[in-house]
């Protein structure tokens, strides 16, 4: 499986139909960023040759002979052919994992010098480490490229919007101005890279291309924030204040139930308050993250959290969340702000 990085570095290297892989698979978690790597794929194919397309969707009762099938079918019309499959699921099924394993066997047997006939797409949400190792995974990445988008960290937004603006043509003004433009931007449009890209296109509507001023960005861009609570929850291992207080006003505009969120901040306390103490007695922080299943932005954050919470203030946070929850219940609890929401800016400033 390879990133994003490596994927682009393939792309420029399709200069000729027989250096496409016969399978590509791609998966990932934000919609902006799958569509556009598979779009720039398929224009490449398209301009080789691969003028004929076919989707095909994996739902209840489908018939994974189709798949097969089409790799053995030839086009009606003697066009090289694009086909993609979408698995929404990303659970394929008994028997659909060996459908999978079957057809990687089958593609995998066709060699071309001049490229393949058919090329292969398989569209698959994010997954998890045991679906990366399953057999039919493995067989898919060996027989072709398996791709998987990252969806963006918060930190890296900016000069990814300086970035996207900077291809049609615009950019932000130097200095202070232009770092709060861009972080004002990131904060209307975190967590929603569609709506981001769609305010920067609006930018490029509204003004000429050339230097755009901090006045000009506040007063065209909407929020259009969207926030989750394993963002929040991110966002309070790093010690992120200001954002936690974003995000909590943002998913309690949105209606998010506050048992949810509640239950995943309390998760995330409950492991750091282990972690803390073990790591306290000497063991391993870099083994305890691998034995505790912590990967991806969290396997950064963690070991920051734990030199800089007090074992102290993390009894603290632990305590507030367990009265939130009988608080929740309708249960006596310890007493605690009016509104539940200002507890839960209480524990967001104790992991500062």
């Amino acid at each position: 499986m390879v990133k994003t990085d490596a994927f682009q570095s393939h792309l420029k290297s399709l200069v000729a139909a027989s250096a496409f892989h016969p399978l590509y698979v791609f998966s990932g978690d934000e919609p902006l960023l799958m569509m556009e790597s598979i779009d720039l794929l398929r224009s490449k194919a398209r301009q080789l040759g691969y003028t004929e397309r076919e989707v095909m969707l994996q739902e209840r009762g489908f018939d994974w002979s189709a798949l097969l099938n089409a790799g053995q079918t030839m086009s009606l019309f003697g066009d090289r052919r694009w086909i993609e499959l979408r698995i929404p699921t990303g659970k394929p099924g008994r028997d659909g994992a060996d459908a999978l394993k079957q057809f990687s066997v089958q593609i995998a047997s066709q060699s071309n010098a001049d490229g393949p006939e058919t090329i292969f797409c398989i569209v698959l949400p994010r997954l998890d480490m045991k679906t990366k190792s399953s057999a039919w995974f493995s067989s898919l990445d060996e027989a072709g490229m398996a791709v998987q988008i990252d969806s963006l960290d918060r930190s890296h937004l900016p000069s990814w919007i300086a970035g996207r603006l900077q291809k049609q043509g615009q950019s932000i003004q130097s200095g202070p101005a232009g770092q709060r433009a861009l972080e004002f931007i990131a904060e209307q449009v975190e967590g929603n890279l569609i709506a981001a890209h769609q305010e920067i296109q609006k930018l490029g509507l509204l003004y000429p291309a050339g230097e755009l001023s901090e006045e000009q960005v506040r007063s065209a861009i909407l929020k259009v924030a969207r926030y989750n609570v394993f963002e929040l929850s991110e966002a309070m291992l790093a010690g992120d204040l200001p954002r936690v207080n974003r995000m909590l006003d943002g998913l309690k505009g949105e209606g998010e139930p506050l048992v949810l969120i509640l239950w995943s901040v309390t998760e995330e306390l409950r492991l750091l308050s282990k972690l803390k103490m073990a790591s306290d007695a000497g063991e391993s922080v870099q083994q305890l993250l691998r034995a505790n299943r912590v990967w991806g932005n969290k396997e950064r954050l963690y070991p920051a959290a734990l030199k800089r919470v007090q074992s102290s203030r993390l009894r603290q946070a632990l305590q507030i969340a367990a009265g939130l929850d009988r608080q929740s219940k309708g249960l006596q609890a310890a007493e605690l702000p009016g509104d539940p929401w200002d507890g839960l800016r209480l524990v967001g400033n104790l992991l500062r």
